[in-house]
C-alpha cells in the first residue's frame, strides 16, 4: 500500500488465515473457517494437504462454500476506501457446478455433441484444481478412460470423427476424442485413489494407453499417454508391474528412439527405472530392444538428468545375461558408458561403475576383458580409485581390477606421449601400468 494507505485499517475478518492478505474470493470449509480461494485450493489440493490450516482438522468434506455475505462486505468495504488508493476486487466467477459438469458428460456420449463438450471439458479443467477435483467425484475419469479403451465405439458415420488441425510442413492431423480425452485425463491430474481405479481388473486401460503411444499421430497424445502411465505406477501394485507385457516395453522404447518430446523421453525412463526389477521385466526390456536404444539416447544425451536415469535402466538390465550380452554387442556400449565417468555427476559415475562391474564379474571373457584395456575403461576405473579411495564407486572399481588383474598385468595404454604419468596399481600382488595423459580427454 502507499502512504496514504498506511492509516487505513483493515478489518481482521477481511484477512485471509493462509496468505494474510484481503480476500478476493473468500470460501468456508466444513470446519467454519473462511480462506481465500486461491490460498486453500493450494494448502488442499497443489500441497495435498488434509486439514484444516487453523484448526489442524482432518477434511472429510473438502467441499467449498462460496462465502457471498463476506465478499459483499470487503468490496463495499473497498468501493469506501477508494479515494484512500483501494481498489475494488471484482466479483469472482464461480466456479463450475458439479451438475453442469455430469450434463457435460452426457452431452458428449452424443457424437454430434462429443468434441465440443470434451473440448469445454477441458477448459474447466484447466481452470482450477477445484474443477478438477470436482470432475473427479463426478466420475468424469472413467468415462474418459472409456473413450480411450473403445475409441471406435464414440465415432459413427453420422458424425466428425474429430477435427482437422494443420501441421508443421503441410501435413494434416486430426484431433479425435481419443486425442481430447487423455488430454482432460492428464490434466486432471488425478488423486492416487483416482489412478489406482485407472488400472480396474484386468488392465485393460493400460493397454489402452500403449495403443495410443503405438498408433496415434499426434505426439501431445503420445506423450500424455507416457505421462499417466508414470502417474499410475507410482501408486501401482506389485501384482500390476509384474504381469507387463514385452509389447509394453517395446512402446516405451519406441518413445525413446523416436524422440516424441523431452516429457516423454524422461517419464519413459521414469517408469523403466520403476518397473525393471520386478519378476522377469528386465528380460522383457531387453527383448523389446531397450539396451541399444538406452545406449543411442546416452551418446546424444546432453542433458545431466536424462543421462543419469539412462545409466540407471542400463545397471537394472545389465543384472540379467541378454542385457549384458546386449551392452557388448553395441559397438559402443562400453565406451559411452565410460565416458560418462567424471562428466555428468557423482550419481552417474556411481551408476556407470556399477554397469562395467556387471560386465566384468558375469560377462567378463578374454575378449571382453583386452575390449576394456584397449578402449580406455581401465584407465577410467584407476582414475575412480584415485579420486577417492573411500567412495563406493572406488570399492567396485577395485574390485574389477583385482577380478582380471593377471590379464591386465603390467599392460600399457599407449597416450600421447607428452605429460604422461603412470600409475602403478598392486592389485592381488600384481602390478598394472597403466600410461595416460593429463591432458588428455576421455
Amino acid at each position: 500500500m502507499g502512504d496514504s494507505q498506511k492509516e487505513i485499517e483493515v478489518p481482521s475478518f477481511f484477512i485471509c488465515p493462509i496468505s494474510l492478505e484481503i480476500m478476493k474470493d473468500p470460501v468456508t470449509l466444513s470446519t467454519g473457517i473462511t480462506y481465500d480461494r486461491e490460498a486453500i485450493e493450494k494448502w488442499l489440493y497443489t500441497l495435498k494437504n488434509g486439514t484444516c490450516p487453523l484448526t489442524k482438522q482432518v477434511l472429510t468434506d473438502i467441499e467449498l462454500t462460496p462465502n457471498h455475505t463476506l465478499r459483499r462486505l470487503i468490496q463495499s468495504w473497498c468501493t469506501i476506501n477508494a479515494p484512500f488508493g483501494i481498489e475494488r476486487f471484482p466479483t469472482p466467477r464461480l466456479p463450475i457446478s458439479r451438475s453442469q459438469i455430469l450434463k457435460l458428460l452426457q452431452d458428449s456420449k452424443s457424437p454430434s455433441l462429443q468434441m465440443k463438450s470434451l473440448k469445454r471439458l477441458k477448459t474447466i479443467a484447466l481452470e482450477s484444481d477445484m474443477n478438477k477435483r470436482s470432475m473427479e467425484a463426478v466420475g468424469a475419469a472413467d468415462y474418459l478412460a472409456s473413450i480411450i479403451r473403445n475409441p471406435s465405439s464414440n465415432v459413427t458415420s453420422s458424425s466428425p470423427a474429430g477435427e482437422v488441425l494443420s501441421g508443421v510442413d503441410g501435413f494434416v492431423n486430426l484431433l479425435t476424442p481419443v486425442d481430447e480425452a487423455i488430454s482432460i485425463l492428464y490434466h486432471l491430474k488425478l488423486s492416487q485413489s483416482g489412478l489406482k481405479s485407472l488400472f480396474g481388473n484386468t488392465g485393460e486401460f493400460v493397454e489402452a494407453l500403449v495403443r495410443v503411444m503405438q498408433r496415434s499421430a499426434n505426439y501431445e497424445s503420445r506423450t500424455y499417454a507416457v505421462l499417466l502411465l508414470k502417474s499410475m505406477f507410482e501408486v501401482a501394485e506389485p501384482i500390476q508391474v509384474m504381469s507387463l507385457k514385452t509389447h509394453f516395453f517395446k512402446e516405451l522404447t519406441q518413445i525413446l528412439a523416436h524422440k516424441v518430446s523431452e516429457k516423454a523421453t524422461k517419464a519413459a525412463l521414469k517408469i523403466l527405472i520403476g518397473v525393471c526389477p520386478w519378476g522377469r521385466n528386465r528380460v522383457k526390456a531387453v527383448e523389446a530392444g531397450a539396451v541399444f536404444v538406452l545406449i543411442d539416447t546416452l551418446l546424444d544425451s546432453t542433458e545431466k538428468r536424462v543421462s543419469e536415469m539412462v545409466l540407471m535402466v542400463l545397471d537394472q538390465l545389465c543384472k540379467s545375461a541378454d542385457g549384458r550380452a546386449e551392452l557388448l554387442k553395441h559397438g559402443a556400449g562400453l565406451t559411452v558408458v565410460s565416458k560418462k565417468i567424471f562428466r555428468v555427476s557423482e550419481a552417474a559415475t556411481g551408476r556407470a561403475v556399477r554397469i562395467l562391474h556387471s560386465v566384468a564379474r558375469f560377462s567378463g571373457n578374454s575378449s571382453v576383458v583386452q575390449e576394456m584395456l584397449q578402449l580406455g575403461v581401465v584407465r577410467k576405473l584407476l582414475l575412480v580409485l584415485e579420486a577417492d579411495r573411500e567412495s563406493k564407486s572406488s570399492e567396485k572399481a577395485l574390485e574389477i581390477l583385482k577380478m582380471h588383474a593377471k590379464a591386465w598385468k603390467n599392460s600399457s595404454f599407449k597416450n600421447k606421449p607428452r605429460n604422461r604419468n603412470k600409475i602403478k596399481l598392486l592389485v592381488a600382488g600384481l602390478s598394472i601400468n597403466i600410461y595416460y595423459s593429463t591432458n588428455h580427454k576421455d
